[in-house]
């Protein structure tokens, strides 16, 4: 298979005549489209790209909600040779309009909902809109002309599939080039660290426009013919229980925020009522005892049946997995980027390792670069087949994104040990440099802080040379609101208890809302710190 499926036509193909009859895609709640269906669906649109004149190498723009549409909007394009541009739905009017310009958009699949982000001008710019809700034209240049239909062009796998436009921690979007190559070798990697059946069925609950959902949560399950029902909707306790419960998934993608959610406001909160049972969960073979019995309520509850719980996107809470291993929950951890198509490490259950991101994917080389000698950290860098092909229209961002020996520089800090596992410590960009030259990283901090029972999510910046955490603390009882001088100096002394003398904060900073993040929850870090390369953001106050 793997020397065959080398474009996402390949792929499609072999899918839909060898899977006809199963169940592809649905909507909770809504109706299914089986392979054969789906096969037929996109030759539809392919027919009205073609009449608006779309042809190989042209591009298509996606704007929408997860959706079975989305995807037969997707392989509509791409299975012709037109690169698919999906767009985050979180993103503002003007980034969508920009990416639209940027791209070169000559089509835009839409949503109803999303419709209105897209201004005149965009929309007068345009060959043809389609309404993803019934995949129909809305507007279309070419509706009344005598235009000739050839047969469509297939893609090649160094053609061109996708342009996705990274949201990531920093303010400005780059699209990153992906051929049909690197995403069908992603899949077939796959393969070796997850493997998927035809009887699986996926609960997705992340959004399809980024490439974590696109490829391990769409590319991948269409490729073994298993079925994926989409939740339709924000991913809340509300929303998803009875999804859970009724579809009972054998295969999730989630982000970390997701279940540290789960364990700080029902696991924890539950066994920590009073000051006696608090005492009580401190010691670890009770901890642990207790764990176990909440990890089975927490398989009933998923449905009984979930076997791969992924977690990526970013690094989840060291406490939350401690939990998860204690519970013997099947959760496996995953890492990688937008510009690797995504995955470059994985370590599946019950294969896991505290705080590790496993080791990288066969096929898969990594180093670190200007490794600190103290701490052994350093940035890392890999070579992978599935490297984008570069930043559209952007070649100073591509000259900083690889050295001069062709390694693809990922801008993040790790160690790897002995045994090849790789353990992220954070950003190159938000290291802090301690007043002695030492390296300080905030995000180890900020694990230690999210422990506290009281810190929901928290951020630790630089001012003034010293360290402060901002700390967004939520539902806190009335009692402890009139003590918050207190309860900053508790926190406070906890995390400074758990971390190195040059790691220490001097100061509790309350957030009164809840941290700006983007569509994989990873907060935008740009927004709260003081000062970003040199260039004024948002002022901590």
């Amino acid at each position: 298979m793997k020397d065959t499926l080398l474009t996402l036509e390949h792929i499609f193909t072999h899918s839909i005549n060898r899977y006809a009859e199963r169940p592809a895609f649905s909507l909770y709640k809504g109706e299914c489209v089986t392979y054969g269906e789906f096969g037929r669906e996109v030759e539809q649109v392919q027919q009205i790209l073609q009449q608006a004149g779309l042809q190989k190498g042209d591009k298509a723009a996606l704007l929408g909600g997860s959706m079975p549409n989305w995807n037969i909007s997707y392989f509509a394009a791409v299975t012709m040779g037109v690169v698919i541009v999906p767009i985050l739905p979180d993103f503002s009017s003007d980034a969508v309009n920009a990416i639209i310009e940027h791209s070169e958009a000559k089509a835009l699949f839409v949503s109803d909902k999303l419709f209105a982000k897209v201004s005149k001008k965009t929309k007068e710019g345009l060959e043809v809109i389609i309404r993803l809700a019934n995949l129909k034209a809305i507007v279309d240049k070419a509706a009344h002309s005598e235009m000739h239909i050839e047969q469509p062009s297939v893609p090649n796998p160094e053609d061109l599939a996708a342009i996705i436009y990274t949201s990531g921690t920093t303010s400005s979007p780059k699209g990153v080039m992906l051929t049909h190559r690197a995403l069908t070798t992603q899949l077939h990697m796959l393969k070796t660290l997850a493997p998927v059946y035809k009887e699986d069925i996926f609960l997705s609950v992340l959004p399809l426009s980024h490439t974590y959902e696109c490829s391990l949560g769409m590319l991948y399950p269409f490729m073994l013919g298993a079925s994926v029902v989409y939740l339709g909707v924000p991913p809340t306790p509300t929303s998803m229980l009875p999804a859970l419960k009724e579809v009972r998934p054998t295969f999730m993608l989630t982000v970390p925020l997701i279940m540290e959610k789960i364990y700080t406001r029902q696991v924890f909160a539950k066994f920590t009522k009073t000051k006696l049972m608090k005492a009580i969960y401190k010691i670890r073979f009770v901890r642990r005892f207790l764990h176990r019995i909440a990890g089975k309520k927490l398989m009933s509850t998923f449905g009984g049946r979930i076997r791969f719980f992924g977690i990526g996107g970013s690094k989840i809470n060291a406490s939350t997995e401690k939990f998860l291993r204690d519970a013997r929950f099947p959760y496996s951890i995953g890492y990688g980027l937008t510009e690797t198509a995504p995955l470059i490490a994985g370590a599946v259950h019950p294969n896991t390792y505290l705080q590790s991101t496993g080791r990288p994917m066969e096929g898969i080389a990594i180093r670190l670069a200007d490794k600190d000698p103290k701490t052994g950290i350093g940035e890392l860098q890999v070579k992978t087949p599935c490297i984008m092909e570069g930043y559209f229209k952007n070649p100073e961002a591509d000259s900083q994104a690889f050295t001069e020996d062709g390694w693809f520089s990922t801008k993040d800090l790790a160690l790897i040990d002995k045994t090849g596992r790789i353990f992220i410590k954070g950003r190159v960009s938000n290291m802090i440099v301690g007043s002695s030259g030492e390296n300080i990283y905030p995000e180890d901090i900020e694990s230690i802080l999210n422990q506290h029972e009281l810190v929901t999510e928290s951020l630790v910046v630089q001012q003034d040379g010293k360290l402060v955490a901002l700390v967004y603390l939520q539902d806190l009882k009335d009692e402890l609101r009139e003590h918050i001088a207190e309860v900053h100096s508790e926190i406070m002394e906890y995390v400074n208890s758990k971390v190195s003398k040059m790691s220490r904060i001097t100061r509790i900073q309350e957030q009164k809302d809840g941290f700006e993040k983007t569509p994989t929850l990873k907060i935008k870090r740009y927004l709260y710190t003081e000062v970003v390369k040199g260039k004024r953001r948002r002022q901590v106050s």
